[in-house]
């Protein structure tokens, strides 16, 4: 049985292609915002917070019961979360509802596990 190449087996360089795509690759910082983005997402709470929130604004209480989980524990991760602009908050009284911060995020994070649980 041949096995499958993975890799050029060759040393041709495509040098439009190379300067084409170098030249819309963004510099400095934008990449290490992108990596810091996806470790956070990186955590299994505080994907199932987000996947919460994709579908309900939720307070503090409702994700801790719906996640089984302590208050502070699930304050914790949605600290981090809203630091990184991905959820915000609005406090009504004593109670503090969450949500996703924009519809981007919804979009990235429907998409992201619509597209892993693809069959």
């Amino acid at each position: 049985m041949k096995k499958e190449q993975y890799a050029c087996d060759c040393d041709v360089i495509h040098e439009d292609v190379v300067a084409r795509v170098r030249e819309k690759m963004p510099q400095g910082e934008a990449f290490y915002g992108l990596a810091n983005f996806y470790k956070l997402l990186a955590d299994n709470t505080r994907i199932r917070i987000l996947w919460a929130l994709s579908y309900e604004k939720m307070c503090v209480c409702d994700l801790a019961v719906l996640l089984g989980m302590t208050k502070s524990a699930i304050s914790h991760q949605l600290k981090s979360l809203r630091l990184a602009n991905l959820v915000k908050y609005d406090k009504k009284g004593r109670e503090v509802y969450y949500s996703l911060s924009d519809n981007h995020v919804k979009e990235i994070f429907q998409n992201t596990f619509e597209h892993i649980t693809k069959k």
